[in-house]
């Protein structure tokens, strides 16, 4: 008899609590192996293909696409062990998944050993967060729809709609971290809203009704949210307003995660801004020297990561963070740097691990690998994540300056220009000179001017004469 196994979808790593529905990859009666990945899932990180743990015939799935789902969240049930029979493979054995075994990813059911970030198939943590349960996609049977959670409670269903688990944190019925989030940023007291979800559960749309109305002057009190669909929609597209031809696309995704960040780097980060002119002409010239040299070609962004990582050896403080609730500022052993990049879905930050021991040729390989990652969409979170330092040469838009935004919670960001000729007193003379701005922000809570200067001053000495660089090789 087949035991019917339900994957939740699992902990994607840094703090990410909740991931979107891009592409299903398997069906309803579909035969699946451990290991094979199901669907396609895109983060406020990255696209990620999930993978089963477990292989046999997928009995359920919840969520349509473009659904977003909270992690732990049920994606799909299997039927683990004798390959169940009768229309379209979604009944167990005897002719009812109902029949079977049910179980919980995590349940002590032999898996495939490997694992995502947070889940796998040993015993999972027990988790605070409770999530509601989704409904499965038309296709699977009324019996596949009743999957056990993960604490052994079958949800009841009312109106078509997963019954609301048990309330957390007193009479506030809400279930979402995002939702609270979302809530708190925005000095917003959830005790004052009545939700539109079943049983009174605070939406998102509730929240984000009650700021609106709060922001217009003589709107609908925050407390009487319009009332939502209890069923997760697809995905919002842009949309226009025929009255006043307004465009809206809402924040979510790479959007939404970049715009999150930004705003908590200003609010929480007081930074402060410094720049100078270099002369780039003797970088310019030791890199085409370099590359005439034979073997792989050095970037220009790889030797001023080159240059960073050694300004960070001599200005150690500005490769930290700040620990506000201790009160500390963490200063790191490493430099994990960081570089922006523009791509169709965004802008992202990969990062380079261990930049600081690496050399032109291994910064190259490492940068055109993490760009063509952010170009296809397969960088993994664990490579968007994790930076100390972060360099933004933004001079490839054809810009000279730009005061950068830190990338919480690191402590410093070194911006860099497009490099143009200009007149430049050399060796006492006017010459035509490459020209580049070179910007640093930093935290000024992890250093000050003198400092911030100093880093500055000595990246642009290793600009003007690379042959410094030769010091701390």
């Amino acid at each position: 008899m087949a035991q019917v196994l339900e994957f939740k979808l699992p902990d994607l790593g840094e703090g990410l609590t909740e991931a979107e529905i891009v592409r299903w990859l398997v069906e309803v009666g579909d035969v699946v192996a451990v290991d094979q990945p199901v669907v396609e899932v895109e983060t406020a990180k990255a696209m990620v293909e999930v993978p089963c743990p477990y292989g046999g015939v997928v009995t359920a799935r919840f969520g349509e696409e473009g659904t977003e789902l909270p992690v732990g969240a049920p994606l799909i049930t299997v039927a683990v062990g004798e390959r169940p029979t009768g229309s379209g493979g979604s009944a167990a054995s005897g002719g009812s998944a109902e029949s079977a075994s049910e179980k919980s990813v995590g349940s002590g059911a032999e898996g495939s050993g490997n694992v995502l970030v947070g889940y796998g198939t040993s015993e999972a943590p027990a988790r605070r967060r409770r999530v509601r349960r989704g409904r499965p996609v038309s296709g699977a049977s009324a019996a596949d729809s009743r999957a056990v959670n993960g604490q052994g409670a079958v949800p009841t269903v009312a109106n078509g709609r997963a019954g609301v688990p048990e309330r957390e944190d007193g009479p506030v019925p809400v279930i979402s971290p995002l939702v609270r989030r979302l809530a708190r940023q925005n000095g917003l007291d959830l005790r004052e809203l009545t939700g539109s979800g079943p049983d009174g559960l605070i939406l998102r749309a509730d929240v984000e009704y009650a700021l609106r109305a709060a922001a217009r002057p003589g709107a609908a009190e925050p407390h009487t949210p319009v009332p939502q669909p209890a069923s997760t929609a697809p995905a919002p597209q842009p949309t226009a307003t025929a009255a006043s031809g307004e465009i809206r696309t809402p924040l979510k995704g790479v959007r939404g995660a970049v715009a999150d960040k930004l705003a908590r780097s200003r609010r929480e980060i007081p930074d402060a801004t410094c720049w100078v002119d270099a002369d780039a002409t003797e970088l310019m010239r030791a890199r085409t020297a370099m590359n005439a040299a034979g073997g792989p070609k050095i970037s220009l962004l790889a030797l001023l990561a080159r240059i960073c990582t050694a300004a960070l050896a001599r200005f150690p403080e500005l490769n930290s963070t700040v620990d506000a609730e201790a009160r500390e500022v963490v200063r790191f052993d490493h430099v994990h740097l960081g570089f922006a990049a523009q791509t169709d879905r965004g802008l992202v930050v990969p990062v380079v691990r261990d930049a600081h021991a690496r050399d032109a040729e291994s910064l190259t390989a490492e940068f055109a690998r993490l760009t063509e990652a952010g170009r296809t969409g397969t960088l993994t979170p664990a490579e968007l994540t994790g930076g100390t330092f972060t360099l933004n040469n933004y001079g490839v838009f054809g810009v000279d300056g730009s005061t950068p935004i830190i990338n919480h919670p690191e402590a410093a960001m070194l911006g860099v220009g497009r490099i143009v000729p200009k007149s430049w007193v050399h060796e006492g003379e006017l010459a035509v000179r490459q020209v580049v701005q070179l910007s640093l922000t930093f935290d000024h809570r992890v250093c000050d001017g003198g400092t911030a200067g100093g880093f500055l001053r000595y990246v642009a000495d290793c600009v003007e004469q690379p042959a410094v660089l030769l010091r701390t090789l």
